[in-house]
């Protein structure tokens, strides 16, 4: 079971400023991390580069912004962002009336097998095709339920 972690999830993992959703972003990334279940795209890892350095970068040296970078990137499954990917996205963007990089992302997730998508940014309980997404922030969220399937 692979789950495509999503810019906001690895955004909040790193926010001192929200306890909460720190602890439990940090505790399901270390999860899926752990079991070889997470994979993010070539756009989530550029996304969550630009979102950290902009809101850290009084705190985040650009180096230590990197090194946090480079540690996801290495650590997760990087999902290839193809052609393929991007004509899908672009036909999902007009069907389902999503945003495009949302698109792309239900794009990677629909074309790579991977049945869950962790984030904010769609509806908890949503499921597209095959591709089911979740709000890790949700009350009753569980990742080892997601992890059993």
């Amino acid at each position: 079971m692979s789950v495509l972690v999503d810019t906001n999830v690895l955004v909040y993992a790193e926010d001192t400023s929200d306890p909460v959703k720190r602890e439990i972003a940090d505790a399901v990334v270390a999860r899926l991390v752990a079991q070889t279940a997470a994979v993010v795209t070539p756009q989530v890892l550029a996304e969550f580069q630009v979102v950290v350095s902009r809101l850290f970068g009084a705190t985040l040296s650009a180096e230590e912004a990197f090194g946090i970078f480079q540690r996801y990137a290495l650590a997760f499954r990087v999902l290839p962002l193809d052609r393929e990917t991007s004509l899908l996205a672009g036909h999902a963007a007009t069907l389902y009336r999503m945003h495009f990089y949302d698109a792309q992302i239900w794009a990677s997730a629909r074309l790579n097998g991977v049945g869950w998508v962790l984030s904010e940014n769609f509806s908890d309980g949503l499921e597209i095709e095959g591709v089911r997404f979740a709000d890790p922030f949700a009350p009753g969220f569980d990742v080892e339920l997601l992890l059993a399937e």
